[in-house]
């Protein structure tokens, strides 16, 4: 048993962000990471990621990048900031601890892992994200298909890919990212889209848009939102004619109201526009060779890459969650009372502009001051 007044579950970009505010009030901590690296969803994404957001609204609590890195931060920085993150705040997690329970156990909480370690803390800090674990839709026929079918979580470059057939499913950021890589390298790209998608370009004349947006915000009456669905509009155009339609909801209303974050276009339109990216309507069902979608229409394919998401499933490790989470079995709130005292979660809140990142420079300070009040 090892006894601590905080536990931290995840060293993701969450753990470690809260880890190191902890550190900076000089507040002790244990955290556990099932993998053997710091931010290690970041060592496995596919290659040629970059950040959406600009890197000035985009570091961890109380640490900038540093002012060589660019401006839209590449996959492999990232990796070299949290390690260097780790290192400035002294942050050794336990490795290799994948945490299978956790209940409250009179004032203090009871976490065990995998390998039979146990932790009693008296603030629980989850910071195991919302991207755990992947989510792979089924279909009928998917089984019969002799093609590969992949989660985008494995996807690394187009490489294995180039010359073939490849659909890819879903249009979020990753989905419209890999299709792009696709495009480029190739490959007759599909591309499942199953409803409306909210499209923002990334710069518009030079400047990021995420700046704007956070300007077009502060402006009352819903005149932002009017101006961002203009904006939209004039830089886009109709895209219904490629089989996009658009939500009318304004991208930032979207956000705030169902927590799906706008595609972020780095180019995807560009190539679905010039017919390299062929958009296709929700999948029916598969056969050997290839899928038929619900308009009736049937492709012949090579592979199929999910990017259909993530679920957080803190069910799978924890007891007693009901009235926590919401309709995406998500946590409500940051910091919990009552019975929960003690109970933190970072990291979960997606319905907000600014990125995951300035979720957790906004919840880190206020979880690290409620700790201190006691």
């Amino acid at each position: 048993m090892i006894q601590t007044p905080n536990l931290i579950i995840g060293a993701g970009p969450a753990g470690l962000g809260i880890a190191g505010s902890l550190r900076k009030e000089g507040i002790d901590f244990e955290i556990v990471e099932q993998s053997q690296n710091v931010g290690n969803s970041w060592h496995n994404h596919y290659e040629r990621l970059h950040l959406h957001t600009v890197k000035q609204l985009s570091h961890l609590p109380h640490l900038p990048f540093p002012e060589d890195y660019p401006l839209y931060v590449p996959r492999a920085k990232m990796v070299e900031y949290f390690a260097n993150y780790a290192a400035t705040f002294d942050i050794k997690p336990h490795f290799g601890e994948t945490v299978v329970a956790v209940k409250k156990e009179g004032d203090h909480w009871l976490t065990t892992t995998q390998n039979g370690k146990q932790f009693q803390s008296k603030n629980l800090l989850v910071a195991s994200g919302i991207n755990r674990i992947p989510n792979i839709p089924t279909w009928k026929g998917k089984d019969t298909f002799k093609g590969e079918i992949i989660h985008a979580k494995s996807y690394k470059n187009a490489k294995p890919f180039v010359g073939k057939k490849v659909l890819v499913v879903g249009m979020g950021n990753t989905g419209a990212e890999l299709a792009l890589d696709l495009s480029e390298h190739d490959c007759e790209t599909y591309l499942s889209v199953r409803g409306p998608v909210s499209v923002v370009p990334r710069d518009l004349n030079g400047r990021p848009v995420q700046l704007t947006s956070i300007q077009l915000a502060k402006i009352p009456f819903g005149i932002g939102d009017w101006l961002g669905n203009f904006i939209r509009g004039i830089y886009l155009g109709d895209l219904s004619k490629y089989g996009l339609k658009t939500p009318k909801l304004s991208p930032a209303k979207q956000l705030k109201v169902t927590g799906k974050t706008p595609v972020i276009d780095i180019g995807t339109v560009d190539q679905i526009k010039a017919g390299k990216i062929k958009v296709m309507p929700e999948i029916d069902y598969f056969s050997e060779t290839g899928v038929t979608f619900k308009n009736g229409e049937t492709k012949e394919l090579d592979a199929v890459v999910l990017a259909t998401g993530y679920r957080a499933k803190l069910n799978d490790f924890m007891e007693n969650l009901d009235g926590l989470l919401n309709k995406d079995d998500l946590p409500k709130q940051a910091i919990n009372d009552g019975p929960n005292k003690g109970l933190y979660f970072i990291g979960f809140d997606n319905y907000k502009l600014g990125g995951i990142f300035g979720i957790i420079r906004t919840e880190a300070p206020a979880i690290v001051a409620d700790i201190q009040k006691g």
